[in-house]
């Protein structure tokens, strides 16, 4: 059982921040900008490049409710701005084998990011 699992299973705690049918949103404990929130689907796809076509409207909803928290953090702007990440893989910095995007904001955000 994955650590992300553990999370929405309650048996860890974390400081969710959005959660529904299909993902569930909470604050990076390693926070990487002042704004860091993952956004986990419940469903377990190990990486993004796993996904299957079944997984199209799973993987929308992720980014779709990134918007919306980014809205609800009053970064969802051209001014403030966020950063969208999703990792594959060791040397694409994936540290869980469960599919989740990153939210960054808070801080302007180099390029390229690592």
């Amino acid at each position: 059982m994955t650590l992300f699992e553990k999370i929405i299973a309650r048996e860890i705690p974390a400081d969710i921040v959005h959660e529904d049918d299909v993902c569930i949103a909470f604050h990076d404990i390693a926070p990487q900008a002042p704004i860091h929130i993952l956004i986990v689907p419940k469903k377990v796809i190990p990486r993004v490049g796993e996904a299957t076509e079944e997984d199209q409207s799973i993987l929308g909803h992720l980014l779709l409710t990134a918007g919306q928290i980014a809205s609800e953090l009053g970064v969802n702007n051209t001014e403030k701005g966020f950063r969208i990440a999703i990792n594959h893989g060791k040397n694409g910095g994936e540290t869980v084998p469960h599919l989740h995007v990153h939210m960054l904001s808070g801080r302007p955000l180099e390029w390229p990011p690592g």
